[in-house]
């Protein structure tokens, strides 16, 4: 049986991740508090970022910015700015 839990970004009950995705405190309360959806839709925002920016996961900086970001992603319902990129239309 799945785990569940009621996903701050969402804002409903739904499935949640099978471990801990993410080091630290911050992983502790994305695992807690974020569904397995909400992080993927995450991840996918994330691999823009990185590709947009040409960040380098080597780089503390970038690693900050990303961690930022994500942070705003999931517990502030902030949008992440990818410059350049447009929604395709319906």
């Amino acid at each position: 049986m799945a785990r569940t839990v009621f996903c701050q970004k969402l804002q409903k009950e739904a499935e949640g991740l099978g471990f801990q995705l993410y080091p630290g405190e911050l992983g502790e309360k994305i695992f807690n508090n974020i569904s397995k959806e909400a992080f993927a839709q995450w991840q996918h925002k994330q691999t823009m970022l990185i590709n947009e920016k040409h960040l380098n996961m080597m780089d503390p900086e970038h690693r900050t910015f990303l961690e930022e970001q994500m942070v705003g992603f999931l517990f502030e319902d902030k949008d992440v700015e990818i410059e350049g990129y447009r929604p395709p239309e319906k």
